[in-house]
């Protein structure tokens, strides 16, 4: 009966519905977005940007999704059932979707994730991937930040209320009428790699900007 339901739920119309019901709960919240205007007014300008996130934070990506909507920014999902139906509910939002991940169909997707990105200049990204481990930054955000030629905007979203699931990412639910905040962190525009380890250096920088704002002990 389950699989069943997670097969219904790959259909557009499932995709729609479960859309709306995430905004319409979302719609609760007493939302905050801090450090918005810089970035949009670069974007505007001719600017690229990847917007980087922790799995754990995905619940309202369709609220934000619909937020970024004239842009049609482009986002990388896996290729799983669970991606085909965040895949249906990211198009509700207006997105558009690149499938593939690190383990599946990786090189392939990556490259059209940085064809999307140079023709929409802005993406959504999460940083350790569908699988995790959390916490772990997925080396795909610094080839493609490097190959699209675009800074990335590190984004965390915090709820002074909130459930956390059992999980391998400790996924969070922030409670009906809760504080949620969309945090984005300044711009890192990574300079170009002259020796090999620099790819490392440039990975491990961004993985400790984000760490502080993963909770893992919940």
């Amino acid at each position: 009966m389950f699989k069943k339901l997670r097969k219904i739920a790959t259909t557009r119309a499932a995709g729609i519905f479960i859309y709306w019901v995430i905004r319409l709960y979302s719609a609760t919240f007493r939302l905050k977005v801090e450090n918005e205007n810089q970035w949009l007014e670069e974007l505007e300008q001719g600017n690229s940007f990847m917007i980087c996130l922790w799995h754990q934070q995905l619940f309202i990506a369709p609220l934000f999704l619909a937020r970024y909507r004239k842009y049609r920014l482009c986002v990388m999902i896996s290729k799983s059932l669970d991606g085909d139906i965040a895949t249906r509910v990211v198009e509700a939002s207006g997105a558009f979707v690149v499938r593939g991940s690190s383990s599946r169909g990786g090189r392939a997707a990556l490259k059209e994730m940085i064809e999307a990105l140079r023709e929409r200049r802005l993406a959504a990204h999460i940083l350790d991937g569908p699988r995790g481990p959390a916490g772990i930054v997925k080396d795909g955000v610094i080839s493609m930040a490097h190959q699209a030629e675009a800074a990335v905007l590190p984004a965390a979203v915090l709820a002074d209320r909130a459930w956390f699931l059992k999980s391998w990412d400790r996924f969070m639910i922030p409670k009906p009428f809760a504080k949620v905040t969309m945090r984005y962190q300044p711009k890192v525009k990574f300079p170009a790699l002259k020796a090999e380890e620099d790819f490392e250096n440039q990975r491990k920088m961004l993985e400790n900007i984000m760490l502080p704002f993963l909770q893992l002990d919940k």
